[in-house]
């Protein structure tokens, strides 16, 4: 997206293949491996940048746009499945990622289904929903009002302070982005909490929980639910933290 301006073309494929191409030598696999690739028609990655892209904390964006730990991430858990990431850029010519992971001839053990009709828990307190991306904030507050709760939304910290500041009502849980521009979660509920020290916290991210942990972000106390998330499970995740007695600090 934003390699593109907002215009032109998203083309993602899966397909199977017998080996992975390329002069390195790669293991071959009776089962051959499963390729899927992802590929912009945009602005590409300059070539000095190549070497360093699947770097951690390494990001091009200004500062408070991005982690630089996407890639990273990627790259960790594409090599802990035994499979290779493959990178193609050129400058105005777009950027193709190809991640090939090792194909199993037979499915192994199947992840429980999650029933989408599954009664989520209900309340009817007050909620403020802290996400700078918009469709999962809207998404959020869709299932908190279809379980009846109030739901106040933000885009970033700086923001959700300035509607507690003019809210009159008891805001009884902030469920937060961890990492936002402006203002990110941390700082918030700390800001939060001179003011609103009743106000429960529920930390959200796609990183994992250890990778936000190492970063200073949370501590063992924090409540915490790993992005992606089902309706029910972040339903659930809310009104566990609610129903949890307050503790100091942030929780």
């Amino acid at each position: 997206r934003d390699a593109m301006g907002g215009e032109g073309r998203l083309t993602i494929a899966v397909r199977g293949v017998a080996e992975i191409p390329g002069p390195a030598p790669h293991p071959k696999r009776r089962d051959g491996y499963v390729a899927v690739s992802v590929e912009d028609t945009g602005s590409g990655i300059p070539q000095d940048q190549l070497g360093r892209i699947f770097e951690p904390f390494f990001t091009t964006k200004e500062v408070g746009q991005g982690t630089g730990l996407g890639l990273s991430q990627v790259f960790g858990f594409t090599k802990q499945s035994g499979g290779e990431v493959e990178l193609h850029s050129e400058p105005m010519g777009g950027t193709t990622f190809r991640i090939f992971f090792p194909a199993l001839a037979t499915a192994t053990e199947s992840l429980p289904a999650v029933c989408a009709n599954q009664s989520a828990p209900r309340g009817d307190e007050t909620v403020l929903i802290v996400e700078d991306d918009a469709s999962l904030r809207a998404l959020a507050a869709r299932v908190l009002e279809s379980s009846g709760y109030k739901v106040l939304l933000a885009r970033n910290g700086v923001e959700a302070l300035a509607l507690c500041a003019g809210y009159q009502g008891t805001i009884d849980l902030v469920a937060s982005d961890v990492v936002m521009p402006e203002m990110s979660g941390r700082p918030l509920v700390e800001r939060l909490a001179e003011t609103r020290a009743e106000t429960k916290v529920l930390f959200m991210s796609g990183y994992t929980d250890d990778d936000v942990m190492r970063r200073g972000v949370l501590d063992g106390r924090t409540a915490f639910i790993q992005k992606p998330f089902t309706a029910t499970q972040f339903a659930t995740k809310v009104r566990d933290v609610l129903d949890q007695p307050r503790r100091a600090g942030i929780s």
